[in-house]
């Protein structure tokens, strides 16, 4: 009930400026699906989001949610962890197996492992319930910023790894390595000052972008996902290197 209170009392009368008001919004018209079981949540946040002008669809449970999701194609969907029949992670699963879709869970559960393992299934961000409905919104325009990348012009090798940025291809030993577009700027970020180390807020400030809402436990999950794919033994990383107390660095010399 905490959510609830919260989130309607501000969409009615929360200080500062009111919500949509005069916001010339690059991300007007974005198709948002949210994903509850509690209708009040429902109507408030999706009020909340149309009043921001985006597009939005809403289900109560795994099966309305792939169903819209299928159908509606949504940019970004906001998605409650506890869900009837199926839960939450097990939607993010199924999603993540096939498409990039943007993902914020809605989770009561604070402890961290409940959010690394929404990060490790492939979640791009999390709100802990009760929250405030213009952080909710804050966190959506967040992702939507950063989900696309900056396509450069340049073709970077190091040993056996060969990044076209142009046309958003990684190989590596001569195959191909299919990344997501977080996973590929990231690569290509460290790619561009090999041998240099840098730390998680740097890497979320530079990739993610230093407005964005997202734990620094994130960058270890990209890079455990980069090293299972383009290491000879992701256990024993020879390309993608933790450096102890400081960061993480691509080698120069490999």
């Amino acid at each position: 009930m905490a959510v609830m209170v919260r989130i309607r009392n501000e969409v009615a009368d929360g200080p500062g400026r009111p919500l949509g008001s005069g916001d010339a919004s690059p991300h007007k018209g974005k198709k948002i699906l949210v994903v509850d079981d509690e209708a009040p949540i429902l109507e408030a946040v999706s009020y909340s989001l149309r009043k921001e002008g985006f597009k939005v669809s809403v289900a109560m449970n795994a099966e309305a949610c792939m169903r819209s999701f299928r159908e509606d194609q949504p940019d970004l969907i906001i998605l409650d962890v506890m869900l009837p029949s199926a839960s939450g992670l097990q939607v993010c699963k199924r999603i993540r197996a096939t498409h990039d879709t943007p993902i914020i869970l809605l989770t009561a559960r604070a402890e961290e492992r409940d959010k690394v393992l929404g990060l490790e299934l492939g979640a791009d961000d999390y709100v802990t319930k009760p929250f405030s409905v213009r952080e909710l919104l804050a966190r959506v325009k967040a992702v939507l910023r950063r989900g696309a990348d900056d396509g450069g012009s340049n073709l970077i090798q190091l040993g056996d790894l060969l990044i076209d940025e142009a046309r958003h291809e990684v190989s590596v030993r001569g195959s191909m390595v299919d990344l997501s577009p977080k996973e590929f700027a990231l690569l290509s970020f460290l790619a561009r000052s090999p041998g240099i180390v840098f730390n998680r807020q740097t890497l979320l400030d530079r990739v993610w972008g230093s407005d964005a809402y997202v734990d620094e436990r994130t960058i270890d999950v990209h890079i455990r996902w980069l090293r299972s794919k383009i290491e000879i033994d992701a256990a024993e990383p020879k390309l993608l290197i933790t450096v102890r107390g400081l960061g993480y660095k691509l080698s120069a010399d490999h």
